[in-house]
């Protein structure tokens, strides 16, 4: 019976499931054996399930064993992963991501201080039981009791005026008080309070905010995507720097084992005469300093691992194996455009800018110290009192209030006149220091603008040396086999062929290098021919 029906039940997903991977979790087991096997045949009573069990069993610790080491299977990482992570979860990304979150909302409060505030103060309530001196008509005093109680509730408009650096400001007002020996309460309000004020002749703040907080919002939104930039590079530096290390223990691996064979030969050709005494310690002492190189090679490469595990937010337990980029795009880059495209984009334009508009500000504010100031201030309003809650309203009183405050500078000892002066110094100095800047600048755009031009050149002869190289030491290994080179040649060739390697895979580094440093200068992506930007959005989320 079991020979009629095993065949349909082979052809079952669950069962090609459970003979495919042997049943890896004990769950799918239980059900196989204790839900789909009865009612179909005796599970005990068949020789065939009977070694199916014991198979599935044995698949089962396989299984795990396997799992086990799928676990700690090496992940393969390009350069374009590399980068891709590290700005996404590394620590300085994290970091820059909350650099520009605190200048957002920097940002976002200079915003809320130029529009209308409103608020609301409320004090109930505010009971008052004490006894306290009161002075009679005739002059002398003497002490009562006070037991009073009182509420009180305002509500007030301000909105800042930018234009000439005042306040206006708008208010209502209720105020009740309640004796409660007497049992009697009393009404004041003010139904409308207007009014404003207004510095004469004086510095106005809101004018400079309005010039230099968004010119620094800008730059922040502009350091990010540098900042982002500058990790790029940085993951660059480190994705070369372990891409080298294994670079080497392949070199290191290969010497080894090669001057192994080689020490072998050697050693028979030494027993026939074929070669000296001295040549066969050289080619011994290569293989020991072989072994040598091999073991430093290793540590080398755990430590650079760890480095750009560290760098990129992995845990420990990651094992890194990445893949070295081949494929160089073909792009050539103009030094004036680039240029243009720095001063357009990078974030130290507007920093220059900001720093010459923040001295011009101390400059005015300064100045405007040094002479003749007021302060006006006026409030138009309606006001009224009763001892009824219901006649509090009617028929309010006009209150008006006008106040001119003067301010004349008549013996400072040359106070205001030196903070003038100085402020003229310290605006003189800022904008100095940033036309330098600017011309340092460009020219560093210039240099790295004509050493990425120069890697492709670069990389074109590294590649041809690597494979002179290579197939050089394969001739003169060829040579040393039927003794036509000696040991010292032989070695030599070797070198000549590690140091073309290394060379390679340093001019490719020089090349992605380059290429991100000028990215990060000029905030273009000169592959793709589109400015770098970002979703500022999510950065908010």
């Amino acid at each position: 019976m079991s020979k009629q029906i095993f065949p349909h039940l082979r052809n079952t997903p669950l069962c090609k499931i459970f003979l495919q991977h042997g049943c890896q979790h004990t769950g799918l087991f239980r059900f196989f054996t204790n839900f789909f096997l009865p009612g179909v045949y005796s599970f005990r009573s068949n020789f065939f399930l009977k070694s199916l069990f014991l198979l599935s069993v044995f698949y089962l610790f396989s299984g795990s064993h396997a799992i086990s080491q799928s676990n700690n299977k090496i992940m393969e990482l390009t350069l374009d992963e590399v980068i891709e992570t590290a700005g996404v979860q590394s620590p300085e990304a994290l970091l820059a991501k909350h650099q520009f979150r605190q200048s957002y909302w920097q940002h976002r409060t200079y915003e809320a201080e130029l529009r209308p505030g409103i608020s609301l103060q409320a004090t109930a309530p505010d009971l008052n039981r004490s006894i306290e001196s009161y002075t009679l008509p005739d002059g002398t005093e003497r002490f009562i009791e006070r037991n009073i109680m009182s509420s009180m509730a305002n509500l007030s408009v301000n909105q800042s005026v930018g234009l000439t650096g005042g306040e206006i400001f708008m208010n209502t007002s209720l105020y009740r008080i309640d004796n409660l020996e007497e049992g009697t309460s009393s009404y004041s309000t003010t139904p409308v309070n207007i009014g404003f004020s207004q510095p004469l002749f004086g510095f106005n703040p809101y004018k400079w905010q309005k010039k230099v907080e968004p010119l620094r919002f800008e730059e922040a939104r502009q350091k990010y995507i540098e900042d982002m930039e500058r990790i790029s590079s940085r993951a660059v530096d480190l994705f070369f720097d372990l891409a080298l290390a294994q670079i080497n223990l392949e070199i290191a691996r290969f010497n080894y084992e090669n001057t192994g064979n080689l020490l072998n030969v050697a050693e028979e050709r030494h027993q026939i005469g074929a070669i000296g005494k001295n040549q066969l310690l050289q080619i011994e002492l290569s293989h020991l300093n072989a072994g040598t190189d091999l073991n430093d090679a290793k540590v080398e490469v755990e430590h650079r691992r760890s480095r750009l595990r560290s760098f990129l937010g992995f845990n420990e337990t990651a094992e890194l194996e990445l893949i070295i980029p081949e494929e160089i795009p073909d792009v050539s880059i103009e030094a004036q455009r680039a240029v243009t495209k720095a001063r357009e984009n990078n974030p130290e334009m507007l920093n220059y800018e900001r720093l010459i508009i923040e001295a011009e500000r101390d400059v005015a504010e300064a100045e405007a110290a040094r002479g003749f100031q007021a302060d006006l201030f006026a409030v138009y309003g309606l006001s009224n009192t009763s001892d009824e809650f219901r006649h509090a309203y009617r028929n309010p009183e006009v209150s008006q209030r006008l106040r001119i405050g003067i301010e004349i500078p008549i013996l400072d000892w040359g106070l205001r006149r030196g903070r003038h002066h100085m402020a003229q110094s310290r605006q003189e100095v800022v904008r100095t220091q940033a036309d330098r800047s600017i011309i340092d600048f460009e020219e560093d755009v210039y240099l790295e603008i004509m050493r990425f031009n120069q890697q492709h050149e670069q990389l074109e002869t590294a590649a041809k040396a690597d494979t002179i190289a290579r197939e050089s030491y394969d001739v003169s290994r060829e040579r040393f086999m039927i003794g036509q080179v000696s040991a010292f040649e032989l070695n030599s060739a070797q070198a000549d062929r590690d140091r073309a390697r290394r060379g390679y895979i340093t001019a490719i580094r020089n090349f992605w290098r380059n290429f991100y440093n000028v990215r990060r200068l000029t905030l273009y992506d000169f592959i793709h021919e589109q400015t770098l930007e970002e979703d500022f959005d999510d950065l908010l989320l």
